[in-house]
């Protein structure tokens, strides 16, 4: 059995053509009573379109895997008696809710799929070609020619996939986020003590009281220079801007927790502003390696909100449930 690690996949490179149109029909009535008969050639049907579709069922690219080339059908040929050639077949893509689409070569932003069964029409099919009967007047009574198809569109195209969780844990490598998941959630995060132990991000569901529950995600760990797009800066960046509130997690052995905060800070707001706008808490880790003093003396150098937790030794983390609890109320009211 593979290692179910590899399993999601949030970043595809595809490439894509639209069907090509139907030629037009050039053809002429004929009839033992009418032998020589006007144009009466159809149109061509239109080429197939490939359409990029939400699917709420779907949590990871990894079914585009190893697709590299995508096609839709050509449109079919006119015919006689004004009769339009078939439409080519269209190609759905189905994605993830949250999944952007990119052109690679200008790396241009083409459309975000935000909800179940949208489509967005990535490449046209082309036109079919009109038919003789639609160049026939008063002074050209047997127009002899049709138009041909247009020819499909062709493009290379970038899927990313942006996580959706309400909780998103947020610090350097070896902050103590994948502990956190794995200590209140049933997800099993790989951990070990070197930066970019997670390459994906894990997602969980937290159950809380009355039954209640909520999912947190564990977004790979963040270097500074991210929002240049350092390390694997981007693709870790984008997970963050779908959940509603973000943990900044900081060990309670960090020299400057505030300016570590900050520098995270920067890095979020420089990658997308309107981060600032989301619900944050401070949250420092690794507090069972620290005392009462010490404990008191970080307190009372930070200006912000904040909690001592230990996930090892389950320390503080029902209150840092009840404060996220109170968060996502607060937002959802």
């Amino acid at each position: 059995m593979k290692n179910s690690k590899n399993n999601f996949v949030d970043y595809v490179k595809i490439y894509c053509k639209s069907g090509n149109g139907g030629k037009g029909s050039a053809h002429f009535f004929r009839s033992r009573i009418q032998p020589k008969g006007g144009p009466d050639g159809g149109d061509g049907g239109r080429g197939g379109h490939i359409i990029v579709r939400g699917n709420r069922n779907l949590w990871t690219l990894l079914h585009l895997k190893f697709t590299k080339h995508i096609k839709a059908g050509h449109g079919g040929d006119g015919g006689k008696n004004t009769s339009t050639g078939s439409s080519g077949k269209d190609i759905y893509i189905d994605v993830p809710i949250g999944t952007i689409i990119k052109n690679i070569e200008t790396n241009q932003y083409l459309s975000e799929i935000t909800s179940d069964k949208e489509e967005y029409v990535l490449l046209q099919g082309g036109l079919g070609g009109r038919g003789n009967v639609h160049f026939k007047n008063s002074v050209r009574q047997s127009p002899r020619y049709a138009q041909p198809g247009q020819t499909g569109v062709e493009a290379s195209v970038v899927l990313e996939l942006k996580v959706l969780a309400d909780v998103g844990l947020v610090g350097f490598p070896n902050a103590g986020k994948s502990t956190l998941l794995s200590v209140v959630t049933a997800a099993k995060p790989k951990i070990a003590d070197y930066e970019f132990t997670t390459l994906n991000p894990n997602l969980g569901i937290v159950q809380y009281r009355d039954m209640q529950s909520f999912v947190m995600a564990d977004i790979p760990g963040i270097i500074e220079g991210a929002s240049e797009g350092k390390g694997l800066g981007h693709r870790f960046l984008r997970h963050i801007e779908r959940n509603t509130c973000l943990l900044f997690m900081i060990p309670a052995s960090s020299n400057n927790i505030m300016k570590v905060y900050n520098i995270l800070l920067k890095e979020l707001t420089k990658y997308n502003p309107e981060l600032l706008d989301k619900n944050r808490l401070l949250v420092i880790t690794k507090s069972d390696l620290i005392n009462d003093e010490i404990q008191q003396s970080i307190s009372s150098s930070l200006t912000i909100k904040h909690l001592f937790i230990s996930s090892l030794n389950n320390i503080g983390l029902t209150a840092l449930k009840d404060e996220i609890w109170k968060i996502l109320i607060e937002k959802n009211d």
